[in-house]
């Protein structure tokens, strides 16, 4: 899932880059709300965060922008704006959402999550499954066998994208794009050594393997016989 984050705060688009990132998006961060407008009208993004207070184009512009070219593309507002009338403005505007900083980021991942939930039209699984593995998409947790397996952020990202993908061999240059959100560069080994690192974890310590190599083609998880 991708996400836009428009803040002109340093240390808060910092801030949510990383506890996003680590919660298994992509994000993109605008500083301004120019950059914040062209990169909505230029890529395809699952949710936009917005504060209202911003350089050269506030907030309230960026969201008519939106709502003139779709209706689809869930917003949030997050802002240190507190009066009523600023939270009806930006409802009635066209806003999914309207968070007050200061904010508990467990907060703002939680109503993340119940964008997205709702954007994607009906209610997806939260619990993925093959043979024996699961993974929780809201604890994000992962188990085999019922012994929890601990993941990196990363490493969760890769497991989801196979499992969702089960069955379909995936190519590098697919997973580096899903995952990594980058171009695949063939002098690079990163995406050997995820698929290497998380075998260690899901596959080597049972006896099904799951995780499988296609030589000369990519990686595919599916349960064989």
């Amino acid at each position: 899932m991708k996400l836009l984050i428009v803040e002109d705060e340093i240390k808060t688009g910092d801030y949510l880059c990383q506890g996003l990132n680590e919660a298994g998006f992509v994000v993109d961060l605008a500083r301004t709300g120019l950059d914040g407008l062209a990169l909505v009208m230029e890529e395809h993004y699952d949710l936009v965060i917005l504060d209202v207070l911003l350089p050269e184009l506030d907030g309230w512009q960026i969201l008519q922008a939106i709502r003139k070219r779709d209706n689809a593309t869930p917003v949030m507002f997050l802002t240190a704006l507190d009066d009523v009338d600023d939270r009806v403005k930006g409802l009635e505007l066209g806003a999914d959402d309207y968070l007050i900083k200061p904010f508990a980021f467990s907060e703002l991942l939680a109503r993340v999550r119940t964008l997205l939930r709702r954007g994607r039209g009906p209610a997806e699984p939260t619990l993925l499954n093959v043979a024996d593995l699961e993974l929780d998409l809201i604890k994000r947790k992962v188990s085999r066998q019922q012994q929890r397996i601990d993941l990196t952020a990363k490493e969760f990202s890769l497991l989801e994208l196979l499992i969702r993908r089960q069955g379909e061999i995936l190519p590098r240059s697919l997973i580096a794009s899903q995952v990594w959100d980058m171009n695949f560069d063939s002098d690079t080994n990163v995406i050997e050594v995820a698929v290497r690192r998380l075998r260690s974890k899901v596959d080597d310590p049972f006896n099904t393997k799951l995780i499988h190599t296609v030589r000369g083609m990519g990686y595919v998880l599916e349960e064989r016989t």
